[in-house]
């Protein structure tokens, strides 16, 4: 178990690195951050369920009245660093040590480490996705496998890196605050800034963040408050972090300009999170009998409520000078079979050039093979 915990912190599990990655100071950073900013984080989810009644009796999600001026206005986010402007191509997956060895060698321009989707939440793989990343930084991610002998290391100029941490639903409950479970959003963005982003920087590379199942902009307003709060904080420039968000909620779509504007200073993009839009869209108007949806086969980016999703999304980030990302490529290689492989990157191939010709500025692939 890791050292002593700060006052008032406790924690319910153990993982290999814990006494280092979870150490005191980093302990009592995540737990300032936590107790700063998780009541409004629990407000805001009682707001997805008050908004969710509103559904459930009829009512349809529209743009804010109270916004229009922040549509109707003439701004842009602040300026891109110079390490994020080429997105043509990025790659997901989870934060094992193979896969971020492969990720960063894949070709792709960037990786998104994924403390969400692509890991499952055991507390050790948490734990060990901190450290690997840490390792990164520090120059010693390098590593034979035991089993096989293969020697795994980063090449030169290998992609960007941004990380997922987990959405602001989701907690930590190995780790609980004044009694309180702490947020798995601030528990996994917290000890990747506070182990890792001075390093980063000292690398010329940018604290970058995937922001995933936002619902509003005031939960966008929440992450840019935290971003401010952890700059001052670690003593870098007010800015230095950014972010992409993942538009893949219904609510969401229709406060797009709202959620750039809020994270201004901090935002680089919006990405079309597919595979959860159509979730969403079917768990907030799941009891509105005029919004069956067909299976999930029909289901395309061609289908008209999601080419106009995706339509609004670039139109929004080009207007406001932020870059405007594809989705998810689902598709991998498979092996042994010549005619499905070709039948699966034929769909990848079809998906793409929709999206590069609707003008997106890049798009997501699950596999180095399909980069």
């Amino acid at each position: 178990m890791p050292g002593s915990a700060p006052a008032g912190v406790a924690l319910h599990g153990d993982a290999p690195r814990a006494g280092e990655i979870l150490s005191p100071a980093a302990l009592a950073f995540v737990a300032e951050l936590h107790r700063r900013f998780d009541p409004r984080r629990r407000e805001l989810l009682a707001k997805r369920a008050e908004r969710q009644r509103y559904f459930d009796a009829g009512e349809l999600p529209d743009f804010l009245a109270e916004t229009r001026a922040i549509r109707d206005g003439d701004w842009k986010v602040a300026p891109i660093p110079a390490d994020l402007t080429d997105r043509r191509v990025e790659i997901t997956g989870p934060v094992d040590r193979k896969m971020i060895v492969n990720a960063l060698n894949s070709g792709a321009k960037v990786f998104m480490a994924d403390f969400e989707d692509a890991s499952s939440p055991v507390f050790a793989n948490m734990i060990e996705g901190q450290g690997n990343l840490v390792d990164l930084w520090s120059g010693r991610i390098d590593f034979t496998d035991a089993t096989s002998g293969k020697h795994y290391a980063v090449k030169p100029k290998p992609a960007a890196l941004m990380v997922r941490p987990r959405g602001w639903h989701l907690d930590e409950r190995h780790v609980t605050v004044d009694g309180k479970v702490m947020s798995g959003s601030l528990f996994d963005f917290g000890l990747y800034v506070f182990h890792c982003a001075k390093a980063q920087l000292a690398k010329g590379s940018t604290p970058a963040f995937y922001l995933p199942k936002l619902e509003s902009h005031l939960e966008a307003r929440l992450w840019n408050d935290v971003f401010s709060h952890a700059e001052a904080t670690l003593g870098v420039a007010h800015g230095t972090f950014k972010a992409t968000i993942l538009i893949e909620t219904l609510p969401a779509a229709f406060e797009m300009d709202e959620i750039l504007y809020e994270l201004r200073d901090h935002i680089v993009g919006l990405n079309c999170g597919r595979w959860d839009y159509i979730f969403s869209m079917i768990k907030r108007l799941g009891k509105n009998p005029a919004f069956l949806t067909p299976d999930r086969a029909a289901m395309t980016m061609g289908k008209d409520f999601l080419a106009a999703y995706s339509l609004l999304l670039i139109k929004t980030c080009h207007k406001r000078g932020a870059f405007a990302m594809g989705g998810m490529a689902a598709q991998i290689p498979i092996k042994g079979d010549q005619a499905a492989n070709e039948a699966a990157f034929a769909k990848v191939r079809a998906d793409k050039e929709r999206e590069a010709g609707n003008g997106h500025d890049g798009t997501w692939v699950a596999h180095p093979d399909l980069v």
